[in-house]
């Protein structure tokens, strides 16, 4: 069992107190966003046997287990996260296996390096993710019926969102989001900025349902994605609730600190609140133009103390533990890789001692007892 020192990313709509309240460090004032834990290369976790990465590739079998080799590669599967959003980051979806995979090589064949700013795959992996809440967690998840969107724009009072609203009242749905979303990402910018303007004092003026897009506005005045993401459903998770993030589904975090895991992948289409490339045609071939609700997940508790976020996807599976003091200690050992996060409390993983953002990786099949008073989160694969 390793204990894990992990990056953190200074990304600039990082939260710049949340991270270090749960560390019990000092804030340095600049945004800290993401704490990353697990062998991804672009920030791997330090071990005093060197980087996760490196102990990964030396022996896959051992670190890994056989099995999670031959489903998922000699690499480890899952990217486990901290993140603390202070500010909305950019609205975007994630490509699904083929999607990516058919992305990258074409990307690849036509020559465009991995660093081009206007480069939208940057692996052949789809992300799905889930982001668990430590806090109150805002953020925006999929379409909202097109119907009930209409009313909303409708209410704003704003005379050029009137072709919106006409296009939202249409049928099929699917067909009237694929419009709306199309003329907003396309539309004049300087007719566009107007728009939003007036939009954003609208929602300001207004607050209640609109308050979090006046929220949004504020942050990136004149985005076309304000538009974007007055189409989505908005959701407040409380402490301990999840939200699952599968292909296709267009999504932004706003505010609130949370445990994140994802598919070791960096594939981000982006529909805009960004100063970054957005791919319009690329990007409407990888939104899912369906509405619904957003599927807040509760954990589902099993009889030995475990409570599993449940999700359809294989390269991650995120569970907690809420350990009270004096209980017996939990057997967590596996045959596949596993990483531990203590968010609150004093836990004891093996020879490892661990208050709230400390973390072990757990070699597959190597034992892992866990004991003391405290939150655990466990991060693992499904083999």
């Amino acid at each position: 069992m390793d204990r894990l020192d992990n990056t953190v990313r200074p990304y600039a709509w990082g939260s710049t107190t949340a991270i270090p309240t749960l560390l019990g460090t000092e804030p340095t004032g600049e945004p800290q966003a993401e704490m990353w834990m697990g062998a991804h290369p672009g920030a791997p976790s330090r071990t005093d046997r060197g980087t996760l990465a490196d102990i990964v590739a030396a022996d896959p079998d051992k670190e890994l287990g056989p099995a999670s080799v031959a489903r998922f590669g000699p690499r480890l599967p899952f990217l486990l996260k901290l993140l603390a959003a202070g500010a909305p980051l950019s609205l975007q979806v994630h490509p699904d296996l083929a999607q990516a995979k058919e992305g990258y090589e074409d990307e690849e064949r036509r020559g465009v390096p991995l660093d081009a700013p206007h480069r939208n795959y940057k692996d052949a992996n789809h992300k799905p993710e889930l982001i668990c809440a430590l806090t109150e967690f805002d953020g925006l998840c999929g379409f909202r019926a097109p119907t009930e969107t209409a009313d909303l724009l409708d209410g704003l009072g704003v005379a050029s969102l009137k072709p919106y609203v006409d296009l939202l009242r249409a049928h099929p749905e699917d067909a009237a989001l694929r419009e709306v979303l199309t003329a907003v990402l396309t539309a004049d910018p300087e007719e566009m900025s107007r728009t939003v303007a007036e939009t954003a004092a609208a929602c300001e003026r207004l607050g209640g349902a609109y308050a979090p897009y006046a929220g949004i506005a504020h942050h990136y005045p004149g985005d076309p994605g304000v538009l974007a993401a007055l189409l989505l459903n908005h959701v407040r998770l409380q402490p301990g609730e999840a939200l699952y993030l599968g292909a296709g589904i267009p999504h932004a975090y706003l505010d609130g600190l949370g445990v994140e895991i994802m598919a070791n992948s960096d594939n981000v289409l982006r529909c805009g609140l960004t100063p970054k490339h957005v791919d319009v045609p690329e990007l409407l071939r990888i939104v899912r133009f369906e509405p619904g609700d957003p599927g807040v997940l509760r954990p589902e508790a099993s009889p030995d103390g475990e409570e599993v976020y449940d999700t359809p996807i294989d390269e991650f599976r995120l569970s907690r533990y809420v350990l009270p003091e004096g209980a017996a200690p939990h057997d967590l050992t596996l045959p596949a890789p596993q990483i531990l996060l203590c968010t609150a409390g004093a836990v004891r993983a093996g020879e490892h001692d661990l208050t709230p953002g400390r973390s072990v990786f757990v070699p597959a099949g190597e034992k892992a007892e866990v004991s003391g008073n405290g939150t655990l989160f466990r991060a693992t694969v499904r083999v």
